[in-house]
């Protein structure tokens, strides 16, 4: 799955304009790393939840394409040390990437948050998430694009989506008293596209083996200043009801559990 994209240099401009400092996701120095690289540039790993590694398909997916992710920011450190040695003049820069499984429904259906952290000595570290859906049965990556009778960009899937995931955005900006950036200036990179609407996971359910609807989760800087941290909308099944499939509809059921939404998933 993809999410709305933030370029990296963008970023690190905001990055570098920023003040306000709150916590970015603490990286997991107490867990032996699944696949890591460290030179006089960088430490780069990744870490891959137990329940992934439980499931050998899904854990060499996830694997692979960390490994491939840890040889980019190897070699883009390194072109930037050539560039500029006193980006590094404070060490070597970090990097985490974790993946963790979210949701599994109808023993199939596999979401994973995918977050990664980044220290490269600006201003404050920096944050991202990704997801992943994996089908069991298929052994491979999906997009959610089977449980609807139609995914077309602009379409009335998308547009009732869209619609959706910005109520939500308000309704979690007003619990954080972020109501003067609840406005269509921080929407705007939001559109009714599958691959512009945000990265999204099947959400858990209190029935069992269902999901309860989808969620869309953001990174600090994509809908919001970096001061308000991460974001999860939550768009429940019975709006998505009149746009699935019959396989959305056998997936779909239930209320999403107490406490899910006490913070980013």
């Amino acid at each position: 799955m993809r999410r709305v994209a933030l370029t990296f240099a963008r970023m690190m401009l905001l990055t570098a304009i920023t003040c306000v400092m709150v916590p970015a996701a603490a990286p997991a120095a107490d867990l032996k790393p699944d696949a890591t690289i460290k030179n006089k540039n960088v430490e780069v790993s990744v870490f891959l939840e137990d329940k992934i590694k439980a499931d050998p398909a899904l854990a060499a997916d996830c694997l692979a394409e960390g490994r491939k992710w840890i040889d980019k920011q190897a070699a883009d450190a390194a072109s930037y040390r050539k560039t500029d040695p006193q980006m590094f003049r404070d060490g070597a820069w970090n990097y985490e990437r974790k993946y963790d499984i979210r949701s599994v429904v109808a023993d199939r259906y596999v979401s994973i948050l995918r977050s990664d952290y980044v220290d490269a000595h600006a201003a404050h570290p920096n944050t991202d998430v990704n997801t992943i859906l994996w089908d069991r049965t298929a052994q491979k990556r999906i997009s959610i694009r089977p449980f609807f009778i139609e995914t077309a960009d602009n379409g009335p899937t998308m547009q009732a989506i869209l619609k959706a995931v910005i109520a939500s955005l308000k309704i979690e900006k007003k619990k954080r008293d972020a109501t003067e950036t609840a406005t269509a200036e921080w929407f705007k990179g939001l559109e009714p596209k599958l691959l512009k609407i945000g990265a999204v996971t099947l959400a858990p359910s209190t029935t069992p083996g269902k999901s309860s609807g989808l969620t869309f989760h953001y990174p600090p800087y994509a809908v919001g200043p970096y001061a308000e941290g991460e974001y999860v909308a939550f768009v429940p099944w019975e709006t998505l009801k009149p746009y699935l499939s019959p396989e959305g509809a056998s997936i779909f059921a239930g209320a999403r559990p107490k406490g899910d939404d006490d913070s980013s998933q």
